[in-house]
């Protein structure tokens, strides 16, 4: 019965796979349009209501793209709806969120120095932010400043500022960093479901029934694509920066977080307006260099000052408890301390590393009997750590490693849920 906890981080590694192939979809058709938008020309041959057209080649063969800004004169008989890819991605990133950080929530959630929180508070946290993240922005888009673009992207930037340092004060980096990401997805693919998506039906329903569709309902979807455009670089990269501990393992990650959103813009800018124009401005790379110094700067804070002593003291969860007080815990933690604490460290004093690879610190009981499921399955029943086993881990020891987590968990029963 051992392998539930191996079969539970399968799963997590086909959803994080699914993830990906429905992000790449999303994003690359959200790219594609916006380019294909930008670079629309006009021709003294467009049809009537036409607004311009592309000509692309691509993979042997031409194709001739017109657009209408606001509906043909007949609806065609085939209409592609571009819509599964958002959904398919943020519906597989919420899984994957839930198995990850809900079902792991002591060791990648909660940060007991932070916000001693039980596991079923820091989940309703959790979907608390990112449901209001989207609220909070839908109403700025319908708020007195709808009309003034600038207006809007500024404070919705100044509420981004304000829920990454919110999440910093309560979370782990890590996870600090990943529900700002899930936040601003959620709030990319609502457009698509609640905004874009109702507005296009809205047009196609007029067209059905002979009437003129008002171009208000176009001009609001893309309002929202636009938004969504510029906010795509930065989820993805705080989709990715639970691998990089020099970007959530510091006091200041939540600034770094935000200088990631001024870098989705600059980039964005550019393309954009190379896609526009044939010529991008040059002064975005400048901009873009800047902002991405000053985040490697601020990634070399101290990621800790506090007491190991009073950190090894604290009250000990029933799960932790459990892998405390299993048999063989006492040899294990030997191991760990000896063959894995001097990289899963607050200071680590492995050259070349300055902070604990994906944030995991293994120094005390309560980071071990925290950790116990990926110690178990990264050193235990698979090689991957220590990495090319520099520290000399014997086959012996993994054993041990193995013995200790079945004892705990009743060989497996209760994997799943640590």
């Amino acid at each position: 019965m051992y392998d539930l906890a191996i079969m539970w981080d399968w799963l997590a590694f086909a959803v994080r796979w699914l993830h990906v192939i429905t992000g790449i979809a999303w994003i690359g058709a959200s790219f594609y349009f916006i380019a294909l938008d930008l670079g629309l020309r006009k021709a003294a041959d467009l049809p009537e209501g036409a607004y311009g057209e592309e000509w692309e080649v691509h993979g042997g063969g031409f194709y001739h793209t017109t657009k209408y800004l606001v509906a043909p004169e007949r609806l065609p008989e085939h209409l592609t709806w571009h819509k599964w890819q958002a959904y398919s991605t943020w519906l597989s990133g919420a899984a994957l969120l839930a198995i990850v950080y809900w079902a792991g929530a002591e060791l990648f959630l909660i940060d007991p120095a932070k916000a001693d929180l039980a596991t079923w508070q820091a989940i309703a946290i959790s979907a608390a932010f990112i449901a209001v993240g989207w609220i909070g922005y839908d109403l700025l888009c319908k708020s007195p400043l709808k009309s003034r673009p600038t207006a809007v992207m500024l404070v919705l930037f100044a509420g981004i500022v304000a829920a990454s340092w919110a999440l910093n004060q309560i979370f782990t980096g890590r996870a600090a960093l990943l529900h700002l990401g899930a936040m601003t997805a959620t709030i990319m693919t609502a457009n698509v479901f609640f905004v874009i998506m109702p507005n296009q039906r809205i047009v196609v329903k007029d067209l059905q029934e002979g009437r003129v569709p008002d171009a208000r309902y176009g001009a609001i979807a893309k309002l929202r694509s636009t938004h969504n455009n510029y906010l795509t670089l930065p989820v993805l990269f705080l989709m990715l920066s639970n691998h990089y501990p020099l970007a959530f393992g510091t006091q200041y990650a939540w600034i770094i977080a935000c200088l990631v959103f001024l870098t989705g813009v600059t980039i964005r800018h550019y393309f954009n307006t190379l896609h526009a124009t044939g010529q991008g401005p040059a002064w975005t790379w400048g901009a873009t260099a800047v902002l991405f110094v000053i985040m490697a700067w601020l990634s070399t804070a101290s990621s800790w000052d506090g007491d190991y002593e009073a950190l090894d003291a604290r009250q000990l969860s029933e799960k932790e408890t459990r892998y405390v007080a299993a048999a063989g815990f006492e040899e294990v933690e030997s191991i760990v301390l000896g063959r894995c604490s001097m990289c899963h460290a607050r200071e680590p004093n492995w050259d070349g590393i300055r902070w604990a690879p994906k944030g995991v610190h293994l120094e005390t009981r309560v980071d071990i009997a925290g950790a116990a499921r990926q110690i178990y399955l990264q050193s235990g029943v698979s090689h991957a750590m220590p990495p090319a086993n520099l520290t000399g881990i014997t086959e012996a020891e993994r054993r041990q490693i193995v013995a200790w987590f079945n004892a705990a968990t009743r060989n497996g029963l209760a994997a799943l849920t640590d």
